[in-house]
């Protein structure tokens, strides 16, 4: 299994880590600061170097066993099982995801509804909510820039299993569950506005969000609103 340094330290940009495994997949490290692709945000990218090579990180994923796989650039090449190795995230991508998830916590505490999916990219993110109701753009603009401006603290901590079960309430998500089999979940916690499980990286404040455009509201069914959402800098 790799430590997963962005679980609890979401601004590391970079890390030294340790060559466990090599495969098809991509190198597996005994550690990493690189987010694998899950829960809607897309894998980390940047860089690895070692003594004698360096390679782009294209893509990060979780392989068959558990460990992260970091795929490098097509012909890059390899470092050795158990060699030192140093990893520079694209840390202006990785930013925006971090903003774009952040703002999408702030959209369903806006539209208290039940998440049938997501996702999230640096141009554009959405979720889909089990709703008929019509969408009031502005109103729904208002609101997030409101919680934006009221900079509320954002942190995460860990419950057990048993714990969530008990608060069943705090699973806002309707066709994916939190992970299991490790005895405890990850929750966030924007201070007075949302908590609820999630493994991803976000922002230390909603402050750090920016100014939040409401895109296209789309209608995917009788019961399912997708509201797009973009980061205007």
């Amino acid at each position: 299994m790799t430590k997963e340094l962005f679980r609890e330290d979401s601004y590391l940009r970079d890390c030294d880590a340790t060559v466990t495994s090599i495969s098809e997949d991509g190198v597996v490290l005994e550690q990493t600061i690189f987010y694998p692709l899950g829960g809607g945000q897309p894998g980390d990218t940047g860089a690895i170097s070692w003594s004698g090579g360096q390679a782009q990180i294209v893509n990060t994923r979780y392989g068959a066993d558990g460990g992260i796989c970091h795929q490098l650039a097509e012909n890059s090449p390899l470092p050795a099982v158990g060699d030192a190795v140093h990893l520079e995230l694209d840390w202006a991508r990785r930013y925006k995801h971090m903003r774009m998830h952040t703002a999408m916590h702030l959209l369903g505490s806006v539209l208290q509804y039940g998440v049938t999916g997501g996702n999230i990219s640096t141009e554009k993110s959405r979720l889909d909510f089990d709703m008929e109701d019509t969408v009031d753009k502005e109103s729904v603009a208002a609101a997030i820039e409101a919680l934006v401006a009221g900079d509320h603290a954002i942190s995460c901590r860990w419950i057990s299993e048993a714990e969530l079960d008990a608060q069943p309430e705090l699973v806002r998500t309707m066709s994916v569950q939190p992970p299991r089999g490790k005895g405890e979940v990850r929750l966030l916690e924007i201070e007075g506005v949302d908590l609820q499980p999630c493994g991803g990286t976000h922002l230390r404040a909603t402050g750090e969000v920016g100014q939040v455009r409401i895109g296209k509201v789309e209608k995917k069914g009788k019961r399912n609103r997708r509201v797009n959402i973009h980061l205007d800098d």
